[in-house]
């Protein structure tokens, strides 16, 4: 039976999710009037394409029925359905169209807890995207390289690539995709995705947007916290010179910058695999949930 929480407990929520959004947005969002793009902080929204204003919507996750909610505007939104004077997440509902996309990214998610870390990558795939191209053909072409062309390349020629994450390793050059010790594709990922990749890391973000409302938004949100966090990492790794912005360059080509990127990896890895059994504990439960209407015993109500 759901949960029920009060209209004045659960719009408290969700006026704290707002204004924790709105907090991690304000950069992104005064930017898209105009200006330079933030190779760091603007990543997030045009990779993943989630915008702030969506991110800033509140989910409860299932099973919890919002008291008061059944004149407001979830009434009309997807996967929804109105129980008394309340809304819930009609999780049936939602099963029976994203189904398949829950039992997918629960076979990631445990398949990648189940590795350990590989740990020796230095970040390399940032590296092997700019591999012997013309300094305006990069990605981030406002922005100088810190060793430049040649140098940069020298880097990744002397060092060992081995990048296991598939949309990581579709934006190497041509150049540098022989030189992958992997081949990921999408139809090995989950054969090959390791918690130590930052990518994996960063995904985990996108996965708790793409099940919404399923996923509580606490976790979307924490997860989002990761995903900018892992983006500093690799940009401070790559060949990129980002120190106007502020950014100091954490220099994997030398020994030094080796062990400081290791330590920071080692902390994300901990911190993405925390999420990623957080999300696999909210998709075990709607799979192992049998929808029905309510009637018989009373819900829960929570104050």
């Amino acid at each position: 039976m759901p949960t029920v929480v009060p209209h004045a407990t659960w719009t408290a929520l969700e006026r704290a999710h707002a204004e924790r959004v709105d907090s991690a947005t304000a950069g992104h969002r005064a930017r898209r009037a105009g200006g330079r793009p933030h190779p760091v902080e603007d990543f997030l929204f045009r990779y993943y394409q989630h915008s702030p204003a969506r991110l800033r919507r509140w989910h409860p996750g299932a099973g919890v029925l919002l008291e008061g909610a059944a004149t407001g505007e979830r009434t009309g939104w997807r996967h929804h359905r109105v129980v008394g004077d309340g809304v819930e997440l009609d999780l049936g509902a939602f099963l029976e169209t994203r189904g398949d996309t829950v039992r997918f990214v629960r076979e990631l998610l445990t398949a990648t807890l189940s590795r350990p870390p590989h740990l020796g990558c230095f970040g390399l795939h940032e590296w092997a995207m700019v591999h012997r191209l013309p300094a305006d053909d990069v990605r981030h072409p406002g922005w100088p390289l810190r060793l430049g062309p040649d140098g940069t390349d020298a880097v990744l020629e002397r060092h060992t690539l081995r990048c296991s994450h598939v949309d990581a390793a579709r934006f190497f050059t041509d150049s540098a995709v022989p030189r992958n010790t992997l081949t990921p594709t999408r139809a090995t990922q989950v054969a090959m995705e390791q918690p130590g990749c930052l990518h994996a890391g960063m995904d985990v973000y996108k996965w708790c947007f793409k099940l919404a409302p399923l996923v509580p938004s606490d976790l979307t949100a924490d997860a989002f916290d990761l995903a900018r966090d892992i983006r500093v990492l690799d940009m401070q790794a790559s060949p990129y010179d980002l120190r106007e912005l502020g950014y100091e360059p954490v220099p994997v080509e030398s020994a030094e910058g080796k062990v400081a990127y290791l330590e920071r990896q080692r902390a994300f890895t901990e911190r993405s695999n925390g999420l990623r059994r957080r999300l696999v504990d909210v998709l075990d439960a709607a799979l192992a949930d049998r929808p029905r209407p309510h009637g018989g015993q009373p819900p829960i109500r929570v104050s």
